[in-house]
């Protein structure tokens, strides 16, 4: 046994990596092959490659990353192509003040510390990481890091909003802009985002994604490139690249591998500069149903039964972002057939939906609500969608429409189901019109989901209970096993991956449109729709945490 062998051996059975009987199975095989005991250990599966890593990085004194378990920064990743990194297995992955910290299979390769020091201009603060986890991160940023570091050498020195409109026309054809452009819409699509920012700082370009309703930092560019990447989103987006002094709203329609995806682009100078916010529109989301949406399925078929009437008004509340417009949608695609009359009047129309007529508010043309309402009811329509009731105008129409014989469906800001009755005669529409007209009021929020992959269980404590209104007549002499968000490689180490909606649903029967005439107050109706069955958003919240769907921290984060 060589003094290497006998070293590396003698570290794995202090750290409790390894039984006296592993070893000597490997260091047998190591015998047999010639191969080093390490290699062999990792490839017979008797040791994982990452705890093997950490307990020679213990021993020498140079820091662990887990690769899987961190953010890799772009804009440090970039520093270096593609081919250095691969050729030492190393990769800048963040900064620590004017010093790189880069992520190293073999942090004795002093050459490779050397070349990477002179390549950046920046001290070297070498991690230990896995060699397949290095060559797995430098794969996931190599075209991002092309796209920044080509953009960066075309920005050279000089800064382009100093530039003449005539050469940011020019640098938005660049194919560098083009290529970082593309690859921030599709690493986005790929990351699940919601919304892209895009936003100047003092020093430099900051780049978030919404992800599950978070906001999280991508990356930060040179200054130098802001405009040419500003200019290239409203030349895709269809808007004036010379305008830079007011907000403008635009539309991009592209292909991101097979998905088809719309992105809603918005502008807003600051004084830093043009900021850009583009959502994600993507049209497989249009095309959910109800059973995705998370109902619960008492819930789901007492809304079916709403919805399924010939006429009357579905209204769907909550504040923004709480997924109103899917819910809808869902809706809309179990009504849409061949037999009936659908339109839609939204601001703006999200989702392009096939089969029903959709239109676009637009007020420089005098097309609001209002107005596309009364238009509708001479297009002979079944079933009208109205994106929001705003004022007393749209309600009033909406309301009669639906007591004229159509179904309508809309959307309203409310903070729960009961306030909504009270909200429309709150605008100025009669109460006897309101209470006749409405059958159901939907209320929703949107939590995130746990991560299945890591999610973790524990009891709670009774007072944890207490303190979240956990029906205690549901526990008998048990205390519920739930879960905890923990964090992965999967969930980008935030513990919840992907969103569920949590509900409340009122009915509103004769005794609610007996109390709305008579203009009883919000906390009357919700207390009498409870009686009548009505599940509060909290309790809806809280049975989907007993399932192991989401966490208590989720629902205390999202419902008051």
């Amino acid at each position: 046994m060589s003094g290497d062998t006998g070293h590396l051996g003698t570290l794995l059975l202090d750290e409790g990596l390894v039984t006296p009987e592993t070893l000597e199975t490997g260091m047998a095989l190591q015998e047999e092959t010639g191969r080093p005991l390490g290699r062999v250990l990792v490839e017979e599966g008797l040791v994982e490659e990452s705890d093997l890593v950490r307990a020679l990085a213990k021993h020498i004194g140079i820091e662990f990353v887990d690769l899987n378990a961190v953010t890799v920064d772009p804009a440090a990743a970039a520093l270096i192509p593609e081919t250095l990194a691969r050729r030492y297995a190393a990769l800048p992955i963040a900064f620590e003040g004017d010093a790189l910290i880069v992520a190293m299979a073999d942090p004795a390769n002093v050459l490779a510390i050397d070349d990477i020091r002179a390549l950046t201009g920046r001290d070297v603060l070498p991690r230990v990481a896995t060699r397949s986890d290095v060559e797995r991160a430098i794969g996931g940023v190599a075209g991002l890091e092309d796209s920044v570091s080509d953009l960066a050498d075309f920005a050279g020195q000089d800064d382009i909003e100093a530039q003449d409109l005539a050469s940011v026309e020019a640098a938005t054809e660049d194919a560098p802009v083009v290529k970082l452009v593309n690859m921030l819409i599709s690493k986005a699509a790929a990351d699940r985002a919601s919304d892209i920012h895009i936003e100047p700082t003092e020093r430099d370009l900051r780049v978030r994604y919404r992800i599950d309703g978070v906001l999280h930092e991508i990356m930060r560019t040179p200054r130098s490139i802001m405009n040419a990447v500003v200019s290239r989103l409203k030349i895709m987006a269809d808007i004036d690249i010379a305008e830079r002094r007011r907000p403008q709203d635009g539309r991009i329609s592209l292909k991101v591998g097979r998905r088809s995806i719309d992105l809603r682009v918005s502008t807003l100078p600051t004084i830093y500069g043009e900021k850009v916010v583009m959502r994600i529109l993507d049209t497989s989301q249009a095309l959910l149903q109800l059973e995705d949406l998370g109902f619960l399925p008492d819930t789901e078929t007492r809304y079916a039964e709403a919805f399924s009437k010939p006429y009357g008004t579905i209204l769907v509340t909550g504040p923004t972002g709480s997924g109103k417009s899917t819910t809808l949608y869902a809706t809309l695609n179990v009504l849409n057939k061949p037999e009936v009359n659908i339109v839609t009047v939204e601001d703006p129309v999200e989702y392009r939906l096939s089969g029903i007529s959709q239109v676009q508010v637009n007020r420089k043309a005098g097309l609001n609500f209002a107005s596309a309402l009364r238009s509708f009811l001479r297009q002979d329509p079944d079933i009208m969608l109205v994106g929001e009731i705003r004022d007393k105008e749209t309600a009033t129409i909406a309301i009669e429409s639906a007591l004229t014989g159509h179904l309508v469906l809309s959307t309203l800001h409310t903070n729960d189901a009961p306030s909504a009755v009270t909200r429309l005669t709150e605008m100025g529409v009669e109460p006897f019109l309101v209470g006749s007209a409405i059958d159901a009021v939907l209320g929703q929020r949107l939590a995130r989901r746990l991560c299945k992959q890591c999610k973790e269980p524990y009891e709670p404590t009774l007072d944890a209970l207490r303190d979240v209104g956990w029906p205690f007549e549901d526990l008998g002499e048990d205390i519920p096993e739930l879960y905890r968000a923990k964090g992965c490689a999967a969930c980008s180490n935030t513990g919840y991956r992907g969103r569920l909606a949590i509900h409340e649903l009122m009915l509103v029967t004769e005794e609610l449109e007996r109390m709305t005439v008579e203009r009883g107050s919000t906390e009357d109706l919700a207390k009498v729709a409870i009686a009548q069955g009505m599940r509060p958003l909290r309790q809806d919240g809280l049975i989907k945490v007993s399932t192991g769907q989401t966490s208590i921290e989720e629902i205390l984060r999202v419902v008051v």
